[in-house]
């Protein structure tokens, strides 16, 4: 029997896939409170952090509040994609410039042979991981349905409120999926629909460019719940 709720055209799917990592994510930070928000659970955290306190080299944000960011590398777990954008015949100077590191780093990455040292990443906040997604999703917006002309890492104005953050985030998510659900099948092919500055959007039919944002809302969703386990299990243990 059919499911009429069910679409398997390519953005159908998509899209169903997308409103329900929303919907779940959306019940999951019911409650967030501010300490929690900003809860660090080791030293040496990424965050979001007053301009006077900023301590990464790359932090960014238009206001008061700023988001961590380190130096620009290409992190091992990249290797791989790496190796598939030059076998794919982008340059390595373009390499370069999307990954923000020197031509003589990509040199040293596609020259690599056997297995990678792991990656040492720096645990995040709940706040830096949303307010991440935020940055990502409004540059995505401005960069494929707006005027393409502010840079992203301006386009969200931090803030250290909870309940402020998530009614932001939950406005801008609307509008991006309202504008998605209007893509056509052409556009879906159509390489270079997106002109998100940061990444390989420029260079990929949009399809693909969909595809990383969703994985993109996936995994740091998933990142996110976790963390509100762990603060509700030290909750718990201090009794």
């Amino acid at each position: 029997m059919e499911n009429d709720r069910v679409r398997t055209d390519r953005l159908g799917v998509l899209l169903d896939q997308f409103d329900c990592v929303r919907e779940r994510a959306q019940v999951r930070l019911e409650g967030l409170g501010d300490e929690e928000y900003l809860w660090e659970p080791v030293p040496g955290c990424w965050s979001i952090r007053r301009r006077s306190e900023a301590v990464t080299p790359r932090a960014y944000g238009p206001g008061e509040w700023l988001l961590d960011q380190g130096a620009p590398d290409i992190p091992a777990g990249e290797y791989a994609e790496v190796a598939r954008q030059a076998a794919d015949g982008m340059s390595v100077a373009k390499i370069a410039e999307d990954w923000s590191v020197s031509v003589e780093r990509v040199e040293e990455v596609l020259a690599h042979t056997g297995p990678v040292e792991p990656d040492t990443t720096p645990i995040t906040t709940i706040a830096w991981r949303l307010g991440h997604l935020h940055s990502c999703f409004a540059g995505e917006w401005e960069w494929t349905f707006g005027e393409r002309r502010t840079d992203p890492k301006q386009l969200v104005d931090f803030t250290p409120s909870a309940t402020l953050a998530l009614d932001r985030f939950w406005s801008l998510i609307d509008r991006w999926r309202e504008a998605v659900g209007k893509v056509t099948e052409e556009q879906l092919d159509t390489v270079g629909f997106s002109q998100y500055p940061y990444g390989s959007a420029p260079d990929d039919p949009y399809i693909s460019v969909l595809w990383g944002s969703n994985l993109e809302l996936i995994h740091h969703m998933a990142e996110i719940a976790l963390l509100r386990d762990l603060w509700q299990a030290r909750f718990n243990a201090r009794g």
